[in-house]
């Protein structure tokens, strides 16, 4: 699922700051970081990089003395909530019953999703330079195809379930994202709500065939406004 980002960031410049690192260098690294949080949060990715780099007070240069691409400066931002979506899952995997497993994990994302704009899109981006990132989202995929198939196996979910309907779910999710938080709190809520529901056994009337879905072939760089 779209939340595999290695717990650790990735060793390029999206990871954390070098060993020897000068202090004021750190500093500044922390506040292009924390305000490159605030206004992806509230405007989303599409915040231009000049504008990330007025709001930390520092120049241009330095922004992209840490962040040489705009990919780079986005992954750094939101690895820390990223890797909480990848030990959800890992949790997921390791309990008893699948399906509370799967719920608890498609709860947490889906509220992370409503919660941050900034968050919402990053999550369903892209990062090319990123091979860590790949190799997660990868192992993911895999993990997510186990829990589903546990979870079916216990006679909890739906034998037609499809992991890609995941993807589905993610993709609505990310739609109903408003500028009001309250309001993006109570569609993600009615939505997923829905989609649980749905998920269940019912009286054997077959879905449609799954959408010939993955993951990352859904994945797309951001919208480049420098």
């Amino acid at each position: 699922m779209p939340a595999q980002l290695p717990r650790n960031p990735p060793s390029t410049a999206s990871g954390p700051p070098a060993p020897g690192q000068r202090a004021d260098a750190r500093h500044n690294r922390t506040r292009l970081l924390q305000a490159a949080r605030e206004a992806y949060a509230l405007n989303g990715t599409d915040v231009p990089s000049s504008a990330i780099a007025r709001r930390a007070g520092v120049g241009a240069a330095t922004l992209y003395r840490h962040f040489p691409t705009r990919d780079s400066l986005i992954a750094a931002a939101f690895s820390e909530q990223l890797s909480q979506c990848v030990a959800a899952l890992d949790e997921a995997l390791q309990d008893d019953d699948p399906w509370h497993g799967l719920r608890n994990v498609l709860i947490k994302v889906c509220t992370m999703q409503a919660q941050d704009r900034g968050f919402s899109a990053a999550f369903l981006s892209q990062f090319p330079d990123a091979s860590d990132v790949h190799r997660e989202r990868a192992r993911a995929e895999v993990s997510l195809a186990h829990l589903v198939q546990r979870a079916k196996d216990t006679g909890k979910l739906r034998k037609d379930f499809d992991p890609s309907d995941v993807t589905l779910l993610l993709l609505a999710n990310n739609g109903v994202v408003r500028e009001s938080p309250a309001a993006s709190m109570a569609a993600s809520r009615r939505l997923l709500a829905y989609f649980l529901q749905s998920c269940l056994p019912t009286d054997g009337t077959p879905l449609p065939q799954p959408a010939p879905l993955r993951l990352d072939d859904l994945y797309k760089p951001p919208h480049r406004t420098e």
